[in-house]
């Protein structure tokens, strides 16, 4: 995630200057004169500040608030999610950022719409790294999940080589989520989400072979944007910091 961190103590009032890297993450997240943003201190404490000039190399921030406890949950949760057709995948981008979500791989399966069926009726994949942006800033967050390239169904898998739990929402043969979530206790969750009409057989045998559990959300079928945004917040309630 892209991120201000600073190496050094604030406090509400000050006035600092950041250079380099926080700098650099201060424009990715789309900061001007007069923006606010919340930074990450030393000694990982979250504050937030207002953009008072910015030049080429160097910006000055005014500090004038702070929050009693961090806005970054301590559970990465990795989504990958099949394509919607419309804008849903805008809708699941803005939400899962707002609850907190690291990052976001949208991929193509068998029954999801291409990114070329979609484009050709109106752009807007070019801009899902700005909704995310976008929905930090609403939400006060200080870390940019990064929305992956779209990309093919066992290119997403690549993404989930490094150790966590890893589930696949199927409403066919999955076990409860409760009953899962209670077998474990991990920091990262690799949570994959099918398309309208859901992932195939097929699929699925293929990310159990990855070692996903299949889980569903209950006995009523919901949408693809639904259960994306149901399923993050579950798991932030559970294991993360939704209280």
């Amino acid at each position: 995630m892209d991120r201000v961190i600073l190496n050094i103590p604030l406090d509400v009032g000050k006035e600092i200057f950041i250079q380099g890297p926080p700098l650099e993450a201060l424009r990715f997240q789309g900061g001007r004169r007069g923006s606010i943003l919340t930074l990450t201190d030393s000694t990982g404490k979250d504050f937030r500040g207002r953009v008072v000039s910015l030049s080429e190399k160097e910006a000055s921030l005014l500090i004038f608030d702070h929050f009693p406890s961090p806005t970054e949950s301590s559970l990465e949760i990795i989504l990958l999610q099949a394509l919607p057709e419309k804008e849903r995948m805008e809708w699941i981008i803005q939400k899962a950022t707002e609850l907190g979500v690291s990052k976001i791989i949208p991929f193509k399966s068998e029954r999801s719409i291409s990114l070329e069926e979609r484009e050709s009726k109106q752009r807007k994949a070019h801009r899902w790294q700005e909704v995310a942006i976008r929905a930090v800033q609403q939400s006060r967050r200080a870390g940019v999940p990064r929305v992956e390239t779209y990309c093919s169904f066992r290119e997403a898998l690549e993404f989930c080589k490094e150790e966590g739990l890893k589930i696949v929402l199927w409403e066919k043969k999955g076990e409860g989520l409760k009953e899962v979530l209670r077998r474990y206790k991990p920091v990262r969750i690799y949570a994959m989400v099918g398309p309208e009409g859901g992932l195939t057989e097929k699929e699925v045998h293929i990310v159990k072979e990855r070692g996903f559990i299949p889980v569903k959300l209950g006995q009523r079928i919901l949408r693809a944007e639904t259960a994306a945004i149901t399923l993050i917040g579950i798991l932030q309630y559970e294991l993360g910091d939704l209280c």
